[in-house]
């Protein structure tokens, strides 16, 4: 059995630097991800493309773990980052972009958005139980990245 939990996520924030150094960053796919909480390993599977595989939660056989991969397109006249799911990598859909805006020489507006659906094997009755509880945890990693973001400025 296995169950399906399903995430969207709108985060805005100021990044104190300018939007050449904002946006580098977060093209950078590896070095983006260095600021990203609880992840195991970043694969490089070439092409602009990369599995992300999170730490594991919980104990022994009763542990979870998200593994997804996804494509990246940066576009820095748009001034638009976008992540679209590599089908048949692990068992997390996500898709998403970043949007940045210049707001003077040194602060950047970066808009968040990202959805992701995580397939988990769990008995359907835990359902109610722990989807609350995985978007909490989605939560608190993509909060605890922002922060990351901005002092890494």
């Amino acid at each position: 059995m296995a169950i399906t939990v399903s995430i969207e996520l709108n985060r805005d924030i100021d990044i104190p630097g300018s939007y050449n150094e904002v946006f580098e960053l977060l093209a950078d796919v590896p070095r983006s991800a260095s600021h990203f909480p609880k992840v195991d390993k970043l694969v490089d599977l070439g092409d602009n493309t990369y599995r992300w595989e999170m730490e594991k939660i919980g104990v022994d056989k009763h542990s979870i773990q998200s593994v997804y991969a996804c494509k990246y397109y940066a576009d820095k006249d748009s001034g638009k980052i976008s992540w679209e799911p590599v089908k048949g990598e692990g068992n997390g859909v996500v898709q998403g972009s970043w949007k940045l805006t210049a707001k003077g020489d040194k602060v950047t507006n970066a808009r968040f958005q990202t959805k992701a659906e995580l397939t988990l094997p769990l008995p359907g009755l835990l359902k109610l139980a722990i989807s609350p509880v995985i978007k909490h945890e989605f939560n608190s990693l993509v909060d605890t990245y922002m922060k990351n973001l901005k002092s890494a400025f």
